[in-house]
């Protein structure tokens, strides 16, 4: 099928969301980059202090629809902004582009594919799908996101997603739609907390590699904010969703794995600790049999919650959850059989 005939379907209405914030000096170049066939571009201005709206509205591009907050948001929250207002106007697809001129539109094609094609309801890029790409990527960079690709992949249960934190990303409108707003991070969480979100929905992903584009730019996200605030974050969404996914709307093998490990391996490590301390302020060492009580439960537990995490990586949703997905699929068949 050919994806420039899918791109130009007038019955997809695709639009792009830029949120924006001190990136004035970008933000022309990356609108004047988007495709003639994106059916709205909402840029969404989060309190930047420079003359990035008057620049935007110096265009004249009768598909830009500017939103302006009072106080600055976050990332997230101006995402969510601008995905509410393509909502309002009818868009069928959402692409989440950056205003800095990282995102390369030429990919917008490939990341659209999979949903126009209806294989996905969400798409991100991949910065670390090249080799030469991750060569380029700074090397703090690149620790760093591996680090937190495995942390996010254990939060939102999609072990298929390697670069949970690239902000370039589709998502169908219709499932946006369907996802809890109130849980969606308004700063740097909100990629992650997005994929939670998504994940408890059962939305299919996808990525498409991409090489990343450094400039030399400094990251607006500092070491300390990291290990103080997203540890934390993503403790609480991960809860929330192994919660949702395996004791509120479903009940499954890996419910009685995580339930039962959960406990073995609590009730080991009580154990355990206690007779440690009652050894070491008495000066008599625990029998081979209070080491057994203690050991046992902790490597059944320990067993029972790899094998949670086995069931947990085997259960990514292979099924695209939109509505509109059946449409699509019978129209590339239609298109085909003539």
């Amino acid at each position: 099928m050919d994806i420039n005939k899918l791109l130009n379907n007038k019955d997809e209405k695709i639009c792009v969301v830029i949120p924006a914030y001190r990136v004035a000096s970008h933000i022309e170049n990356v609108i004047k980059g988007i495709p003639d066939w994106v059916w709205r571009i909402i840029v969404v201005d989060d309190k930047s202090p420079d003359d990035l709206a008057a620049r935007v509205e110096s265009l004249k591009d009768d598909r830009v629809d500017l939103i302006r907050h009072e106080h600055n948001q976050g990332v997230g929250g101006a995402v969510i902004s601008g995905c509410n207002r393509a909502l309002e106007l009818g868009a069928t697809i959402l692409i989440k582009m950056d205003g800095d001129g990282q995102m390369d539109p030429a990919f917008l094609p490939e990341i659209l594919e999979p949903i126009l094609t209806g294989t996905a309801d969400f798409v991100k890029g991949n910065r670390f799908g090249r080799l030469e790409s991750i060569t380029r990527m700074p090397f703090h960079r690149r620790m760093g996101n591996l680090f937190w690709s495995f942390m996010a992949k254990l939060g939102s249960g999609y072990w298929n997603v390697f670069d949970p934190n690239n902000g370039y990303l589709a998502l169908d409108a219709d499932v946006y739609q369907r996802l809890d707003k109130k849980q969606l991070h308004p700063r740097y969480f909100f990629e992650t907390s997005l994929l939670v979100e998504l994940n408890i929905i059962r939305a299919v992903a996808r990525e498409v590699p991409m090489p990343a584009i450094y400039a030399g730019e400094p990251s607006s996200l500092s070491v300390v904010q990291v290990v103080t605030t997203f540890p934390g974050l993503l403790i609480s969404h991960f809860l929330r969703r192994v919660w949702l996914q395996y004791f509120v709307l479903s009940f499954s093998v890996g419910t009685i794995f995580l339930s039962l490990g959960s406990l073995m391996s609590l009730f080991g490590i009580i154990w355990g600790v206690v007779w440690w301390y009652r050894s070491i302020t008495t000066g008599i060492p625990a029998t081979a049999g209070t080491v057994m009580v203690a050991s046992l439960p902790l490597i059944l537990g320990f067993q029972m919650l790899l094998q949670a995490l086995t069931l947990d990586v085997q259960s990514i949703p292979t099924e695209p959850l939109s509505k509109i997905t059946g449409l699509r699929r019978a129209r590339i068949q239609q298109k085909s059989d003539r």
